[in-house]
């Protein structure tokens, strides 16, 4: 494709000399080829405009780079936010991309949410696929990719990807780094979701308010004029998300016992989900949620919302509903031991998600909640008091341990957390041990709570060149220690 046309097709300006073939578009320098366009960002620890010669000189015709980079042998499309500049000129060259796409934001539920919107459609047989935390996720394989939104790159050349698969429907995770990034955008996103907003990250973001702001960019920018904001209408956040969905003029559904277009009336837990009454369009319906806990309502409300609103039959959404499966990590029940206490696997890392995945399980409870979770390093200290004072009042037992200590020194996050406790928390370093004394103080009536790394498949210790990635997945340790304590 000529470069003339992709600005065009940018409603850009067309420089001088664009009249050239572009092949690719790379950030990483290494990947570039003859006609690759190079976006040169400066990042936290590498600055791609150091790299501009070595990409010119690797065949790249055009760069993307702030007004001050010295670009010699290629055009130079400059501009304060190159990210963003970049993101609209590769977004004509991936080509197709699936017809209906909905973008999901909020501290909590994200990858919940983008899974289960995925699972509505395929049942009312649509070729759907979901991006995320999880990977690519369609009905037959997944791909990791590693982040919660990918690079720019990645991210279009997967939507073109499944399109050419005969993918027509996508749901994506739109975290706080993506959107202030300009990673996601570009292709026409009909319907974007708001889950709710707790502390995290704070360690990018300057204060709570510069963090929703970030969110707010997919109401602000991403979905298309005229397309739908759905909002959990129920967190202390959500008032102001409605209030700049309706700025932008944006329709807006909202879902829960505040919303008005799917009410949530009553909630029931059970033994292995949960009963929803709701009223939609005028009508009441009663359904079995098969997933337990509130926050996994939420998301399955969110999900049915952002069906709905993309043009999805509402008998067909909330009958789907009734056949939702849990998502890898999320309150997922790992083993049962023994004697009969099941364990549970989650990937809540945030004293918010914390609480939720405690009160989903307590209802459940009929002897004690036993937690086991850590803080992770080179993140936010200040939630880590936070996360032990949920842990000590939620928990009967809560148990600190490590959870990628990253760069840091793993006792001193385990102090930080245990400062929040008051006592009540009990301190075993070694993860695989932690799991394993839970297990084994379990009696019947129990429930064992593993937070923190839900899906991960590794612990991550060091940093910069020294990191390294143990191989730890806290659903295969816990079901070889459900096998193995009282024998």
């Amino acid at each position: 494709m000529k470069l003339n046309a992709l600005c065009t097709a940018a409603d850009m300006a067309v420089p001088a000399g664009a009249d050239v073939n572009v092949t690719g578009f790379a950030i990483d320098h290494r990947k570039v080829a003859p006609g690759t366009v190079f976006g040169a960002f400066k990042g936290a620890k590498f600055n791609g405009e150091d790299y501009i010669a070595d990409a010119i000189k690797a065949g790249a015709v055009a760069i993307v780079a702030s007004p001050e980079a010295k670009v010699e042998g290629a055009i130079h499309f400059s501009a304060d936010e190159p990210r963003h500049l970049f993101a609209r000129l590769a977004a004509p060259f991936f080509q197709p991309v699936p017809e209906t796409l909905v973008a999901v934001t909020g501290t909590n539920g994200k990858t919940s949410t983008v899974e289960l919107t995925r699972q509505l459609w395929r049942m009312a047989g649509q070729r759907a696929a979901s991006i995320g935390t999880l990977g690519v996720t369609t009905s037959d394989e997944t791909v990791s990719t590693g982040l919660t939104t990918p690079d720019i790159v990645t991210f279009l050349a997967n939507l073109t990807g499944l399109a050419r698969e005969g993918v027509t429907h996508v749901a994506y995770e739109a975290s706080s780094h993506g959107l202030s990034q300009f990673r996601i955008e570009g292709p026409r996103v009909a319907a974007g979701a708001f889950t709710n907003l707790s502390r995290d990250h704070l360690d990018y973001h300057a204060d709570m308010d510069d963090y929703f702001a970030a969110k707010m960019r997919l109401f602000d920018d991403v979905v298309v004029d005229g397309g739908t904001a759905v909002i959990w209408a129920d967190d202390e956040w959500s008032a102001k998300a409605i209030a700049q969905a309706e700025k932008r003029g944006l329709k807006v559904f909202t879902v829960g016992a505040n919303g008005t277009s799917i009410r949530l009336s009553g909630r029931t837990p059970g033994g292995l989900g949960q009963k929803l009454e709701l009223e939609h369009d005028g009508k009441s319906r009663v359904l079995e949620l098969p997933l337990i806990g509130a926050y996994q309502a939420a998301n399955a409300l969110v999900a049915a919302g952002l069906v709905l609103a993309t043009g999805g039959d509402a008998h067909t959404t909330f009958d789907a509903m009734k056949r939702l499966v849990t998502v890898r990590g999320r309150l997922e029940r790992a083993a049962i031991s023994p004697v009969g206490a099941p364990v549970y696997v989650d990937y809540a890392h945030t004293p918010d998600a914390l609480e939720a995945a405690i009160a989903a399980l307590r209802p459940h409870v009929e002897g004690r909640l036993i937690v086991v979770f850590g803080a992770g390093g080179d993140r936010d200290q200040g939630k880590r008091p936070e996360m032990g004072k949920v842990a000590a009042e939620g928990a009967d037992l809560a148990i600190v341990t490590d959870d990628n200590p990253r760069g840091e020194d793993p006792a001193a996050i385990r102090a930080m957390v245990l400062a929040g406790m008051d006592g009540k928390g009990r301190e075993i370093g070694d993860r695989r041990e932690a799991i394993r004394a839970a297990v084994a103080e379990a009696r019947h009536g129990d429930i064992v709570l593993v937070a923190g790394k839900g899906h991960e498949q590794g612990q991550i210790i060091g940093s910069g060149d020294s990191v390294r990635v143990l191989p730890f997945d806290d659903v295969t340790v816990a079901r070889e220690m459900a096998g193995t304590v009282g024998r």
